[in-house]
């Protein structure tokens, strides 16, 4: 029996992905923000469910741009690029959000906020995690590929893998 050749990761994977990685990303920087700010040590990092669906789409349309631009641009304009698209992104889903009275953040306690949708003061943060995104999160997200059959990519026990019907996410080393 002839095993199937590894897949790249759908649409809807990669997104899923992006998106835990965003929504853990916001509790992190909430916490570190409270304890800077206040000096708490019980780093409360907090964050919305609502940040799933922005963080996750976001970025799978900064990898998007990530392919178009990867060839064309240096790094530090692709960076600038998303962290346009970021704050485009953040307006947008936050004047949505807005009209139904849901939306998780107000920024409009900082000097240089707009609408209390975004503010100029997070753009360093921005650009940083735009260039995190892409050297860390999406070039190795891209690489992940999905294995059909039994194997579990962990074990050599065929007993081990289950039935045989599910497949197996093979993982690149994360820094090779």
């Amino acid at each position: 029996m002839g095993t199937k050749a590894p897949v790249p990761l759908t649409a809807l994977s990669r997104w899923y992905l992006y998106a835990i990685h965003g929504y853990f990303c916001e509790v992190m920087f909430t916490a570190a923000w409270e304890f800077v700010v206040n000096c708490n040590w019980k780093f409360p990092g907090v964050t919305s469910v609502w940040a799933l669906f922005i963080y996750g789409t976001c970025i799978l349309i900064v990898e998007q741009m990530y392919l178009k631009l990867r060839g064309r641009c240096p790094v530090l304009l692709r960076c600038i690029i998303y962290t346009l698209w970021t704050y485009l992104w953040e307006f947008g889903t936050g004047l949505l959000l807005r009209q139904f009275n849901a939306c998780p953040w107000d920024y409009s306690e900082f000097r240089y906020n707009f609408m209390g949708l975004i503010t100029a003061e997070y753009a360093v943060p921005w650009f940083c995690a735009s260039f995190i995104v892409e050297r860390l999160v999406i070039r190795k997200t891209l690489r992940l590929r999905f294995h059909e059959g039994p194997e579990d990519g962990w074990s050599n026990h065929q007993s081990d893998a289950g039935s045989g019907d599910q497949g197996s996410l093979s993982c690149p080393t994360v820094f090779g």
